[in-house]
């Protein structure tokens, strides 16, 4: 398993984005769902990482930079066959690594409140994060959960 800057060009990883956001709308209410396509990743303030087993395309997550020490996790996903397998935990701390490396001392996420997220808002809080207030742009909102990890407690 090998974690590389994800090629936004490349039609395995497009696939990817795009069965994560299409599930992510599907189990979330009409305007909750903040999973980001390939064009809302294309910017300068977000990395794309890609967990790749030789040929084959694992899992997927981002880091977008808030502000100069704040960090969001983004599309975060594992692809279905490939869970169970620590893909996710990779990615997780490859993201909080590149954070930190980028001076950050917090990292935060929205995920859904819904069942279908129940898993991975305990995956998080396995990882650290804790539930917090709406932050940055996001608004108090019944159908997401916000959580934070402060990584000068974790480092």
């Amino acid at each position: 398993m090998i974690i590389v800057k994800a090629d936004l060009d490349d039609p395995r990883v497009l696939h990817l984005l795009e069965l994560h956001v299409t599930r992510a709308r599907a189990e979330t209410a009409r305007g909750s769902a903040h999973a980001l396509a390939a064009v809302g990743l294309r910017t300068k303030d977000i990395g794309l990482w890609a967990v790749w087993d030789q040929d084959e395309l694992l899992g997927l997550g981002a880091l977008k930079a808030v502000s100069k020490d704040h960090g969001e996790v983004k599309s975060m996903y594992t692809a279905e066959h490939a869970r169970r397998r620590g893909v996710g935990s990779a990615v997780l701390a490859h993201i909080i690594a590149q954070a930190r490396e980028q001076g950050m001392k917090r990292l935060s996420l929205e995920t859904g409140s819904w069942d279908y997220f129940t898993a991975a808002r305990a995956f998080y809080r396995r990882h650290g994060f804790e539930v917090c207030p709406p932050f940055a742009d996001y608004k108090l909102d019944p159908n997401s959960v916000f959580m934070t990890l402060d990584l000068a407690v974790t480092a």
